[in-house]
């Protein structure tokens, strides 16, 4: 640890990746955390990335509490009611969707990528900061499913338009996959999942989606998880996920 001697190489780890495997955030979300001034070292605040800590001797905080290293990892896929925020806290006090999971795991969860507030559907949450910076990269191009229902009539230019590509407000948006289900719903199966991109481009074509359901992510299937519900991620889910580990 570089605040408080020397650091023995063998077991210091960058003070992102220890956030991460203390299961704050992922590593890149506990970069900024670490910006924000949020985080100290032995009573030093640490507002620059590349500080390094030893686990066995060096104390973190995070807000003022201390951390530790998780010692068991969680993999959980909750089917999210509209209504609930994907965060830790909310300023608001919007209702957590973190307090939909089992009170007794005892160990401090975070979610992979996001759904927005009015949105429902599939969202897996993990302690495993690596797990989640691997599955949220855009280079595992891991399939993202979604039923849109419209307040409205859905015009065949909005289906070929998100098909073949369409830039909205300097942002360029494109699904794999989009098929008319109704004359105002959709399927729609996207790869990189851009903040928002469903909305954005329904908003583009004056429509306001009044359903947004995720129904899958990569082979896990929402099929019949009830809404508030989760459940683990099976060990085939992992595997295919890109995850070799067992699910606790």
């Amino acid at each position: 640890m570089n605040l408080s001697g020397k650091p023995n190489p063998q077991s210091s780890l960058r003070l992102q990746v220890y956030l991460a495997h203390a299961g704050v955030a992922s590593r890149r979300s506990s970069e900024a955390i670490i910006l924000a001034g949020r985080v100290s070292v032995n009573g030093e605040t640490v507002t620059v990335l590349g500080e390094k800590v030893d686990p066995s001797r060096d104390q973190v905080l995070l807000d003022g509490r201390p951390l530790a290293l998780e010692k068991r990892r969680f993999y959980l896929v909750l089917n999210k009611p509209p209504g609930y925020i994907c965060s830790s806290f909310d300023p608001q006090n919007r209702p957590l969707a973190l307090d939909l999971l089992p009170g007794d795991i005892g160990e401090r969860l975070f979610s992979v990528g996001r759904l927005d507030f009015r949105s429902s559907g599939l969202i897996i949450f993990t302690n495993d900061g690596d797990f989640t910076a691997r599955v949220s990269h855009p280079s595992a191009e891991i399939e993202k499913e979604y039923l849109v229902e419209a307040s409205g009539s859905i015009p065949d230019e909005a289906l070929e338009a998100f098909s073949k590509g369409i830039e909205v407000e300097g942002i360029f948006y494109k699904a794999l996959e989009v098929e008319r289900t109704s004359w105002r719903s959709l399927r729609i199966v996207l790869i990189e999942g851009k903040n928002r991109e469903i909305r954005r481009v329904f908003s583009h074509f004056h429509l306001h989606p009044e359903k947004l359901c995720r129904i899958r992510i990569g082979p896990v299937l929402l099929a019949d998880l009830a809404e508030g519900f989760s459940r683990p991620l099976t060990e085939k889910e992992l595997k295919e996920l890109g995850k070799g580990a067992a699910v606790w």
